[in-house]
């Protein structure tokens, strides 16, 4: 199966992967399983990485995360092409659940065009659903 993993996964696989439980690390361990990210989650583990949180004790760069993440992890990342804009640009956001964060939005949009599964630990997500996306949650 292919499988999209959302920012938090990834940043689960890379401090705590005992927070994922074992539905999910069975899932990522299973070698029948593809794994992938949205360049969207590559632009937040920067971000993460800049902005001094956990990533940059074992790190000394971004470019040494990402690199750890694609070669170690191996997880490819997926370029946003302009059918994922498109995407995004018709999600209908949860507003009464005040859920507004773009990056969200762009890695669900990416799924739900991919026709990915994504696997997420986040509580916003579900309702997306009737949107089209697949959700794993954890």
């Amino acid at each position: 199966m292919r499988l999209m993993l959302d920012t938090c996964v990834i940043i689960d696989l890379l401090t705590d992967i005992d927070s994922l439980g074992k539905g999910a690390q069975d899932l990522i361990d299973d070698k029948e399983n593809v794994l992938f990210a949205s360049c969207e989650s590559m632009r937040e583990l920067v971000v993460h990485f800049n902005n001094k949180k956990l990533l940059s004790k074992r790190w000394k760069t971004s470019t040494d995360v990402l690199k750890f993440v694609e070669e170690e992890l191996g997880i490819e990342f997926l370029p946003i092409r302009r059918d994922v804009g498109y995407a995004y640009s018709r999600l209908q956001m949860n507003e009464a659940g005040d859920h507004r964060d773009p990056s969200d939005h762009m890695i669900i949009a990416h799924a739900i065009t991919a026709r990915m599964p994504l696997l997420s630990s986040d509580h916003n997500f579900p309702f997306y659903r009737s949107q089209g996306l697949e959700l794993i949650e954890y």
